[in-house]
């Protein structure tokens, strides 16, 4: 198994910055701490490690010293399961519906987290969802064969997968596909000279002077968001007025601004297109195409607003005959063979998911790693520039890592001594402190976090402005 700091060169490497940052970065602790036949410490450490230094590296190339950045395995680790409580309640996030179910041939993951992914799983076995039962649910399933119940939940818009072996998902076509691309891309899309950026000092923190619309919604994207805040940026989350959120939102957004805007109205494009003309970064997690056809896509953005990032987050991809499939953490776990393969490894016969959503809390970081890295590069050579992560190559380059024997025995961590409280418009909110150290200008997020349209669609004005 490589080492942490190899593995940190490589994320460096792939963002194409500079060598000699490398130098500032202090990595403690190692795998097993959570327990997982995988390195699911090392990739939340090198994750987390790589998004904290790149926003520092940004910072140094706005004329302030580089900082050290310390980031330990276990800390990183529990940063990564998202443990949060509201008023000393820990909210249970699984819908009764969610998770496994034995089919004829296999098994099955269903995602049931939203209302209406639920109702069309229940409608899709035949079941009425007013007044099904888990049971009935569970007899339902034994009648179907795995991939067909995938399959026609795929064609419905629904999500949910069939349990793979790793050489089963390596067999498919969408397998090879993502096999064959990078960790995650950095593209220049677009002629522009470089961005002035507000003026940086020594106490701030690297990102301070610099805006982010945050237009995704469940983890891996508002996770993204979260960082890039820590880190000082001013990060609005753009909410439908439409569309309902899950608990984890109270968590995710720490730090934000958070507004709504209905983008199915004139009224509401016209809002978003006033916030992207003072906008540096523009994060999307909508499904492939999506957000294009609102008129938001990265080439668009690029033409009216010249040198801005864009960041988009798919579950798998963009090439493969699955780029366009909707996919949870929890799904792709299931589809590329890691909740067999850690089966396997208790020796249960069962499929097992891993400790935490890794492929959604990695690649969240990633997505801070990459809209840094690409201002990074603007202002080295200006361009508009379009970062894309995906779950299913955050997956791969888990597996890549390697396994960890006897992970698996490990107790489960406490949590406590890693959590900081503080009040927020969904109660008192207690949650795990963020795990890069920053040795100058500590991550913090000043900002409360406020339920959606807490805040009107306006930046906040930026000293020196």
């Amino acid at each position: 198994m490589a080492t942490s700091e190899e593995v940190l060169a490589g994320l460096w490497q792939l963002a194409g910055l500079p060598a000699e940052a490398l130098a500032f970065a202090r990595l403690t602790g190692a795998d097993p701490v959570l327990p997982s036949s995988f390195a699911v410490g090392l990739a939340a450490q090198a994750s987390i490690a790589a998004a904290a230094l790149a926003a520092c590296e940004l910072g140094h190339r706005r004329g302030v010293a580089r900082q050290e950045v310390a980031v330990d395995t276990l800390h990183a680790a529990l940063d990564c399961t998202g443990w949060f409580s509201l008023d000393g309640r820990v909210p249970d996030l699984w819908d009764t519906f969610s998770g496994v179910y034995r089919c004829a041939d296999g098994w099955v993951r269903i995602h049931a987290n939203f209302k209406h992914h639920r109702e069309g799983a229940l409608r899709l076995m035949k079941l009425d969802p007013a007044i099904a039962t888990r049971a009935d649910a569970e007899a339902a399933m034994a009648g179907w064969r795995a991939v067909d119940f995938e399959s026609a939940a795929a064609a419905q818009g629904l999500v949910a997968t069939a349990l793979r072996r790793f050489d089963e998902w390596d067999a498919t076509p969408h397998g090879q596909a993502i096999a064959a691309q990078p960790l995650f891309t950095i593209e220049r899309i677009g002629d522009a000279p470089p961005r002035a950026l507000p003026p940086l000092r020594d106490h701030q923190r690297p990102l301070e002077g610099l805006r982010v619309l945050d237009l995704t919604r469940i983890l891996a994207g508002p996770v993204g968001g979260r960082a890039l805040a820590a880190y000082g940026a001013d990060v609005m989350l753009v909410n439908s007025p439409n569309l309902p959120n899950i608990e984890s939102i109270a968590d995710t957004s720490r730090g934000k601004l958070s507004t709504h805007v209905d983008l199915c109205t004139d009224a509401g494009r016209a809002v978003l297109h006033r916030l992207v003309a003072d906008a540096h970064v523009f994060v999307q997690g909508y499904r492939p195409g999506g957000i294009a056809a609102l008129g938001f896509g990265p080439e668009a953005l690029a033409r009216e607003r010249p040198g801005i990032v864009c960041v988009s987050l798919t579950a798998y991809g963009t090439q493969g005959p699955w780029a366009d499939r909707r996919g949870f953490d929890s799904l792709v776990q299931t589809a590329m063979g890691f909740n067999h393969a850690e089966g396997e490894a208790v020796g249960d016969g069962k499929p097992r998911p891993m400790p935490m959503q890794i492929l959604d809390e990695a690649s969240g970081y990633l997505i801070a790693l990459g809209a840094a890295a690409a201002l990074w590069r603007q202002q080295q050579e200006g361009g508009s520039w379009h970062v894309q992560v995906s779950l299913a190559q955050t997956g791969q380059w888990l597996r890549g890592l390697g396994r960890v024997a006897d992970g698996l025995s490990i107790a489960r961590a406490d949590v406590e001594p890693y959590v900081e409280t503080s009040a927020s418009g969904f109660g008192e909110l207690t949650a795990v402190r963020h795990s890069a150290q920053l040795s100058r200008t500590p991550a913090a997020w000043p900002r409360p976090s406020m339920p959606p349209g807490s805040h009107p669609p306006v930046w906040p004005a930026i000293a020196g402005e």
